[in-house]
């Protein structure tokens, strides 16, 4: 008798702990992301995000992104993809490798509270092609306007499309390259419109891009 109630009392506590609803995912904490951010982890010999993005994710290094103001879960799956074949960089994707989960979510919440500071467009030559790229596509190739996603400013569509406004120019030329020549493949919409475009409309709607706030 006794190891009959001692059986049913397992059986209902099994049956208690699976109908319990799971545990809610833990919130992202930008703060700690920003001390990951800032500082790296030393005994992991994870070094400090800012040293290649800057502080608060202002780049001054052109062939390195712009981050400050970004869209929280773009940033999130961008560091998810660098994990996976999708899309592999020699740096990003050896210390993406190295961050949990939790920690990408936190650094990605972190630089979502930043304040971008303003980039500026540099070809006067070019900035009316960008424009008319940006806002309105190129029609004869099938290029759709970049607003239509990215939004008139440049300010992205959360959980969607990231902002561009304010990125350097040579890392936005680099990007469309990649998705051109298909050593990054982690969004069809823009390997589709990359194919599609020229060495000087590349060029032009970066420089514009760079201008926008």
């Amino acid at each position: 008798m006794k190891s009959l109630l001692v059986a049913t009392l397992a059986v209902s506590g099994f049956v208690s702990a699976a109908e319990a609803p799971a545990a809610a995912p833990a919130k992202a904490d930008p703060a700690k992301g920003g001390a990951l951010y800032d500082s790296g982890d030393t005994a992991r010999s994870l070094p400090a995000c800012a040293s290649c993005h800057g502080a608060a994710g202002n780049s001054t290094i052109v062939t390195n992104p712009r981050l400050a103001g970004q869209i929280e879960a773009y940033v999130h799956k961008q560091l998810v993809d660098f994990t996976t074949p999708n899309r592999v960089h020699p740096v990003m994707s050896t210390y993406a490798k190295m961050l949990s989960d939790d920690e990408k979510k936190n650094i990605a919440a972190y630089l979502a509270s930043t304040a971008p500071k303003p980039g500026a467009a540099k070809n006067k030559d070019t900035i009316d092609l960008g424009k008319k790229i940006y806002r309105g596509g190129i029609a004869e190739t099938g290029v759709a306007a970049c607003a239509s996603c990215h939004g008139a400013t440049g300010a992205g569509l959360p959980n969607q499309y990231p902002r561009l406004a304010g990125q350097h120019q040579e890392y936005t030329v680099a990007q469309l390259n990649n998705f051109k020549s298909g050593a990054r493949t982690n969004s069809i919409q823009m390997s589709t419109l990359a194919k599609r475009m020229s060495d000087d409309e590349m060029k032009a709607v970066a420089d514009y891009i760079a201008g926008l706030k």
